[in-house]
């Protein structure tokens, strides 16, 4: 993708040129990263959903929203670099409203999402081992394997251990793709946009492009850049490297789960069920269709897709709360000096972060999840892309950020386009929930 801020030239901050591009990609692993953490089993079941409604109609909906996301994360990583400061910092820079929306977000949607990466980890867990234990206490071993992950690690281990997790995943959806045998002339037809000719398409097509991988993890990215070590605008083509990297990837595993839903489901008229469990059911199909060695194939990647989204918001949302609590007890700019120093993962406030995303959403393993905090759940998140859309905007074209780094026309599109996209899909989900059960 061109560059959003319409620079064409990263300059060392001592002067020198840039690395060449022959040695950038040695640098790549953030954008891993963000890619496994934000493409979550939800976001595959989403995708199998569309291929098994739509056959290859919406794969330009898919694309699009891969481009979506890179001039997102693209945003972030551009603002931690060209600044030397954290995204929180330059959120605290805009008022306090920015302060307590982040405050209420991290601790509703952390208690919330806890249970559900637990359970989604759990579930194929289970499925290959059906006669060890139950599914509430597959969920809880995988809350504790993440945490004493996370708690002993530093961010150059969690990446390549991400690393390897991903080539699974890679593999696995590449793999099935290949094997369903995908309809090459009708996966080319669906790259032109056209909307199926069906009842809500254009909110069912919205929601495709803004579910391909991602909320908050998205703003992390600034935040595992600066973990990697990169802090000045001389890591600048590496950092937009490793994002295309990242969502090349994310493109890859959701055009292959489209093609297995356009191709297994979509011919054979199957509707699989929404949510984690509608994975199970496509193991099911796989099991029948291409015997059990398949199924079992498919249950490891969809365990690597689950628990690289459960390690990876462990580690990232855990340091962007470390940095809000630095920030808060200090007053003054965070830096990204800071980050890449490794003392936020050591620091109190993350540990106390991971013991909030593992322990609490053990009761709702067992008890299920409050009515009303699932709302506002749902709100929250849905109302978070919007928020760092229309951030980032204000953040990249006023003076807070340097001249040679503030947003381009082509980035301000780009974001603009993302926060309408996010706004619309934010007011559908709040105007969906049932608010007269809420009272």
């Amino acid at each position: 993708m061109a560059d959003g801020s319409g620079n064409t030239q990263a300059t060392q901050v001592d002067g020198t040129e840039p690395t060449p591009r022959r040695s950038r990609w040695k640098h790549i692993g953030p954008g891993i990263v963000v890619a496994a953490t934000g493409v979550g089993a939800g976001d595959l079941v989403a995708t199998l959903i569309a291929g098994s409604s739509f056959g290859y109609t919406l794969l330009w909906a898919a694309v699009i929203g891969c481009l979506v996301k890179i001039s997102l994360a693209e945003a972030v990583g551009r603002w931690h670099l060209s600044t030397g400061r954290t995204l929180f910092d330059g959120w605290a820079g805009l008022g306090r409203w920015t302060t307590w929306f982040f405050v209420v977000y991290v601790v509703v949607w952390g208690f919330v999402y806890g249970a559900a990466a637990m359970s989604s980890s759990a579930l194929p867990l289970q499925a290959l081992f059906p006669d060890v234990m139950d599914l509430e206490w597959w969920g809880v071993a995988c809350g504790l394997v993440g945490l004493v992950f996370v708690w002993f690690n530093k961010y150059a281990v969690f990446e390549k251990v991400m690393t390897v997790l991903v080539g699974v995943m890679f593999v696995v959806t590449v793999y099935l793709a290949v094997r369903v045998t995908p309809n090459l002339g009708e996966a080319f037809a669906g790259l032109l946009p056209v909307l199926p000719d069906e009842e809500d398409s254009v909110l069912n097509t919205l929601g495709l492009i803004g579910g391909v991988g991602g909320t908050i993890t998205l703003a992390a990215y600034g935040y595992w850049v600066n973990a990697k070590g990169w802090t000045d605008t001389g890591w600048m083509k590496v950092m937009r490297l490793d994002n295309r990297v990242a969502y090349a990837t994310t493109g890859i595993f959701v055009v292959a789960m489209l093609f297995v839903g356009a191709e297994l489901l979509h011919s054979a008229n199957i509707t699989l069920a929404k949510g984690d469990k509608g994975l199970l059911q496509l193991s099911d199909i796989l099991a029948a269709e291409y015997g059990e060695a398949t199924a079992k194939f498919f249950l490891i990647g969809f365990f690597a897709t689950s628990f690289t989204s459960l390690i990876g918001v462990w580690h990232g949302v855990s340091l962007m709360f470390a940095d809000f609590v630095a920030r808060y007890r200090a007053g003054d700019a965070a830096r990204g000096e800071e980050i890449a120093s490794g003392a936020r993962e050591r620091s109190l406030p993350f540990r106390l972060y991971l013991l909030w995303l593992t322990f609490p959403p053990i009761v709702l393993l067992f008890q299920g999840q409050p009515f009303r905090l699932i709302i506002l759940y749902g709100v929250l998140g849905a109302a978070f892309l919007p928020f760092l859309a229309g951030t980032l905007l204000w953040l990249l074209n006023t003076s807070r950020t340097p001249a040679p780094w503030r947003n381009g026309p082509l980035s301000n599109a780009m974001l603009a386009v993302a926060g309408l996209l996010f706004l619309v899909l934010c007011v559908k989900q709040i105007w969906d929930q049932p608010w007269s059960e809420f009272f």
